[in-house]
């Protein structure tokens, strides 16, 4: 298709709304999840499945669809995803039990993978290389601004109608974006032709989703552990089943020779398992430790999502001047020295040195995340977009994922059955969020060097 600035402007309009709906979705829920406990009545383990159906089923399948993208069309993937988003955003508002909302988020995630599989690899390929970096920032910075809104407009929503406004606000945003995709996104967009791997997409839906449920509650029981086990072993299975096979899912061996894009994405995993469960533990930290509202807390940990949304354009722009991958090791320096200064949190840190940290690692994820999605693309020819797009959408999700299980693993150990506000929980809590804070510090020094040795790749400087 031959490119222009009205359809460059449109794709990027899509993609920032399709960017901005998961981040504020993931928070709105989070906050919903009491309410929607009482009217239902579940117990906390089939509650905490309203999050992890939508994880597991994303992740399980974003690799397929990002591959069927590539083969079959980006834009048809894509447009199929958001009228499933829509008509399951829908249901989940309609649910008559926990368990209908359970089963309708996991269709949610399932229209996910076909969404999010593709819809970065839509925007590379329209826009222009020279442009990409400063594209990529603006949709860095709608996915902060989601994260930002989810508690807060989340909250009002939720406070107005219910929980299931929340539902019905996703479903707006998806009416539009398909209304929108089709009047005025033309044309398709393809990448090679290849044979259907039936075995590759069944050992990668079943590794992921074993291996991601076993990641929820690792240091629960052995049924977790079993299922993480099984799902490192296919995972191998699927790497070198993928490695011979003639037609692949994922071309493994190319992957493998392509230094820059390896190193991008074990940069990308790291960055996650490093940072993604830096709310969930200052939240913790703010609340029990320093006995500030969970109100005035939602708002300290807004500093670091708008620091990221403000600044990510501007790094993205960057990136298309100079090496994504100096930036992004910038970036993720400044995270690793970030992390490192919350090491020393104590009950009497002042509040204003935990907000200029915030800030300050906030400044570090803009410098990485949207120069490092930017290294990922452009290490790809055009026609592997969808794949890569999939590929570093795994990372992330397995990243996170990890982030939780480090954190639930040491809360375990050091703090065990102690209820939060009971005697002695603080004086628990503050070792754990220092061993984890150390390990978090530890990680980023490692994502610094893997995001080093990646190699040159053009800020899209050549054309893919």
């Amino acid at each position: 298709m031959e490119r222009s600035d009205s359809q460059t402007k449109i794709t990027l309009v899509i993609v920032m709304i399709t960017s901005f709906i998961t981040p504020f979705m993931s928070n709105a829920i989070n906050l919903a999840i009491p309410s929607i406990g009482k009217e239902f009545g579940g117990g906390q383990s089939l509650l905490n499945w309203v999050v992890s159906g939508f994880l597991l089923s994303s992740a399980a399948f974003l690799l397929p669809f990002g591959r069927f993208a590539d083969q079959f069309g980006r834009k048809r993937i894509f447009l199929i995803g958001m009228i499933l988003l829509a008509v399951s955003s829908l249901a989940c508002a309609l649910a008559w039990s926990l368990v209908s909302l359970v089963c309708f988020r996991v269709v949610q995630g399932f229209a996910s993978a076909m969404i999010f599989g593709n819809s970065m690899a839509i925007l590379t390929s329209v826009v222009p290389p020279q442009s990409r970096g400063r594209a990529l920032g603006f949709n860095s910075a709608a996915t902060y601004i989601g994260l930002s809104c989810g508690p807060v407009l989340g909250g009002l929503i939720c406070s107005v109608s219910s929980w299931r406004g929340v539902f019905y606000f996703n479903l707006l945003l998806a009416l539009i974006v398909i209304v929108i995709t089709v009047w005025k996104l033309k044309g398709e967009w393809t990448g090679a032709a290849a044979k259907f791997d039936s075995w590759g997409i069944v050992l990668c839906i079943l590794s992921q989703a074993l291996l991601l449920f076993g990641l929820t509650n690792l240091a629960d029981g052995l049924l977790y552990q079993i299922s993480f086990a099984a799902g490192v072993f296919l995972l191998v299975v699927f790497f070198l089943y993928e490695k011979r096979h003639a037609d692949p899912l994922i071309p493994i061996g190319s992957i493998v020779r392509n230094r820059p894009f390896a190193f991008s994405n074990l940069a990308t995993l790291i960055n996650y398992s490093a940072t993604f469960a830096l709310s969930y533990a200052l939240s913790l930290y703010l609340q029990t430790a320093l006995n500030i509202d969970s109100a005035a807390s939602g708002l300290i940990l807004l500093i670091q999502p708008v620091m990221m949304a403000v600044l990510s354009p501007v790094t993205g722009a960057l990136s298309d001047r100079m090496r994504p991958a100096v930036l992004a090791s910038v970036g993720m320096g400044i995270l690793a020295l970030g992390l490192f200064f919350f090491i020393f949190l104590t009950t009497e840190t002042p509040i204003a040195l935990v907000i200029l940290n915030l800030a300050f690692i906030g400044l570090g994820f803009a410098l990485f995340a949207s120069p490092n999605t930017n290294a990922v693309m452009s290490a790809v020819d055009r026609t592997l977009y969808g794949v890569a797009s999939s590929v570093m959408g795994n990372m992330r999700l397995l990243g996170q994922s990890i982030s939780m299980a480090i954190v639930s693993l040491i809360t375990s150990v050091l703090i065990g059955n102690v209820p939060i506000g009971a005697p002695g929980y603080v004086d628990r809590l503050m070792p754990s969020l220092r061993t984890a804070f150390i390990i978090f510090a530890v990680l980023c020094v490692l994502g610094v060097f893997a995001s080093l040795v990646r190699g040159r790749t053009g800020g899209g400087a050549e054309e893919n």
